[in-house]
């Protein structure tokens, strides 16, 4: 029995009662949109998970998405038609959307890994200390608030039906969801960064699947009018069920809150299957990079959001002779083949990418990707049919426009408010990219042969360095801190702990999942990739970036390169191993000082061994692997013997 809320204006009390009578019309296609699937050619599991939903949810009616190219422009002419896409006439079939601003980034508070017991989820934190690693929710009290919450949340909507997969639709390594949501931006967000179509439910067949359930949690009862961006701020809550494979979300319509393959399903429960069938679902971008002598190698790469993940992937390299090419700027799902192999493949089908401090000089590939079927979010727009953000000075002369803030307010460079939201995005094909690699999509994978780790730190991290080995490499990754960026609710240049770039990511316990990525060292037969970190980040006395980076990255990656075939160009450093002097190309290049990229005060060092040591104490201090305690006690006494 639903608990009945007391006052009759509330949409949970309309819900109830049409539950209560039955009144609830059978499930039907919703009437502005042609074509989709049938709900009832649906396998039985599916067809009663829309049923049930559509039911407790109160739609109106139900469309099964087909993923074509008609169903887009109609979904896309409702939006416009409601006011929630802007056509931007600069552009080819690409549009403009701004959300409600208490609705724009991802809620880490309001999100939640839900068990039934907590240490499955998230690390025992040490006493009067608040655990970051994670939010837990009982499973069964959970589900109680989300059946309130979900009871009649969409009516006066139509429930989309998603059939995504993760992943080239039948590879070996790919995985299929089912999204439903009220939410017509959601579904075409989605058709972006995920395969959709009816291929995807013949692939499925028999077989179980991901549930997605979403929901902007802003039913039309009654005369009740709809708003420019429907969403429930002061209700949100983003769930995850590991066990059931089960995701829930309410109340946002934004981003990683709604597009539940990316964040949801492709980090946070796809690490936990990946953990029960022997793989790794990773926050790393996927590249592949070529040297003159045409030998190829593929990298992947973990840094916390807003870092130059997209930067990097969809490298211009300064070097002479070299290139590089993209598989995936954000998400690597990663399973050794049967000879041992590491191969990794890019779940998602499309770039989410944050769109202040992209242009021309950063990421020149990225600017040509977002030419043309892109959905740009709570960027400003110009008067003549334009996008602008900060860092787009050169490429958008304003001189003659007129601009728009994400706020919907009139802008210009003296009103003191950003143009764009810091953590405004676009929304683009992932096929787009003029240097997609051409195996992006092979469905055994491609073969990674470097992992490396990296996050912004203005100092005592030096520009490039080599783990010693795969225990080590753990070490590094479980060690890493990044200073904090708009992706999150974080204000200000906060220095964060950020394992793995992996911190509001963990599907399961922090603990265990140390334990398991060290644990691969001794399965027999593999070929463990080499573990690196960057930082090109770091900062002189000024406050001034000392590694001009961008496209001269790929001097970094020169030597990375070289170093998975051994050639003889790194020392030995109590951080690890960095390059010898004149090691790393330098050529044409202005003067760079060097020794400050490498510099290691023992006195900063020992500040680091510190930090990462209370951390440990404080966040795993009973689930701390021992062989991870074991690097940092070696890395200490590397610091002071040096």
């Amino acid at each position: 029995m639903f608990r009945v809320p007391q006052t009759i204006l509330s949409s949970r009390w309309y819900a109830y009662t049409a539950l209560k009578r039955s009144i609830l019309p059978a499930v039907s296609q919703t009437s502005h949109l042609s074509g989709g699937v049938s709900v009832d050619s649906l396998q039985s599991e599916l067809k009663n998970f829309v049923k049930e939903s559509a039911r407790l949810c109160n739609a109106k009616d139900v469309y099964v998405c087909d993923g074509s190219a008609t169903e887009h422009n109609s979904l896309v002419a409702k939006l416009i038609s409601d006011g929630r896409l802007t056509k931007l006439d600069k552009f080819e079939n690409s549009y403009l959307v701004r959300t409600d601003p208490k609705d724009v980034a991802r809620v880490e508070s309001r999100t939640f890994m839900c068990t039934d017991n907590k240490s499955d989820s998230v690390p025992t934190p040490a006493d009067g200390v608040k655990g970051t690693l994670g939010n837990w929710a009982d499973a069964t009290s959970m589900r109680r608030e989300l059946k309130d919450k979900f009871t009649g949340c969409m009516t006066g909507r139509t429930l989309y039906v998603i059939p995504f997969s993760m992943g080239p639709v039948g590879s070996p390594l790919s995985k299929i969801g089912i999204q439903l949501t009220d939410s017509e931006y959601v579904v075409c967000s989605m058709r972006i960064m995920t395969r959709v179509g009816a291929n995807v439910l013949n692939t499925l067949g028999s077989d179980s699947f991901v549930k997605c359930l979403h929901s902007v949690g802003y039913p039309l009862f009654g005369d009740r009018p709809d708003v420019h961006w429907p969403c429930n701020p002061a209700d949100t809550v983003i769930t995850q069920f590991p066990k059931q494979r089960e995701i829930i979300s309410y109340g946002s319509g934004y981003g990683g809150n709604s597009l539940l393959g990316k964040k949801c399903f492709a980090l946070r429960i796809a690490s936990c299957i990946a953990h029960d069938e022997g793989w790794l679902a990773e926050h790393m971008l996927i590249l592949g990079i070529t040297n003159p002598q045409g030998v190829k190698k593929y990298v992947a790469a973990a840094f916390p959001s807003a870092c130059g993940k997209t930067n990097l992937a969809m490298m211009l390299p300064s070097l002479p002779g070299w290139k590089v090419e993209c598989v995936g700027d954000d998400i690597a799902w990663m399973r050794f083949d049967s000879n041992g192999q590491l191969r990794a493949i890019n779940p998602e089908n499309g770039f989410f990418g944050v769109a202040p401090g992209t242009n021309m000089s950063s990421n020149p590939n990225a600017m040509k990707t977002i030419l043309k079927n892109t959905i740009f979010t709570n960027v400003a727009h110009t008067s003549d049919g334009g996008v602008y953000w900060e860092g787009l000075e050169k490429e958008v002369p304003l001189i003659g426009k007129e601009v728009t803030s994400w706020l919907g307010d009139p802008w210009t460079p003296d009103s003191g408010k950003p143009a764009a939201h810091p953590n405004s995005r676009f929304c683009t094909p992932s096929s787009q990219c003029p240097v997609i690699d051409p195996a992006w999509e092979d469905p055994k994978g491609v073969p990674i042969e470097a992992i490396i780790f990296g996050g912004r730190r203005p100092d005592t991290i030096p520009l490039v360095y080599e783990s010693f080995n795969w225990s080590h490499g753990v070490f590094v990754g479980a060690s890493m801190r990044s200073e904090a960026t708009a992706a999150a609710e974080h204000k200000g240049r906060v220095l964060l702990h950020d394992p793995f770039a992996m911190r509001p990511f963990f599907g399961y316990n922090f603990g265990k999942y140390m334990k398991y990525w060290h644990s691969i060292q001794e399965r027999p037969g593999l070929t463990l990739p080499k573990i690196f970190h960057v930082n090109w980040f770091r900062k002189d006395s000024e406050g001034k970036f000392i590694w001009p980076g961008f496209g001269e990255n790929s001097r970094v990656l020169e030597w990375i390169f070289k170093r998975v075939d051994s050639e003889d160009i790194a020392q030995s450093t109590p951080i690890g191993y960095i390059p010898k002097p004149g090691s790393l190309t330098t050529s044409n290049l202005p003067p760079i000082d060097m020794d400050s990229l490498f510099h290691m005060p023992q006195t900063e060092l020992r500040e680091e061994v510190e930090a990462v040591r209370t951390y440990f104490k404080q966040q795993v201090p009973n689930e701390l692997p021992e062989a991870i305690g074991q690097q940092l006690s070696d890395f200490s006494e590397r610091v002071e013997n040096m």
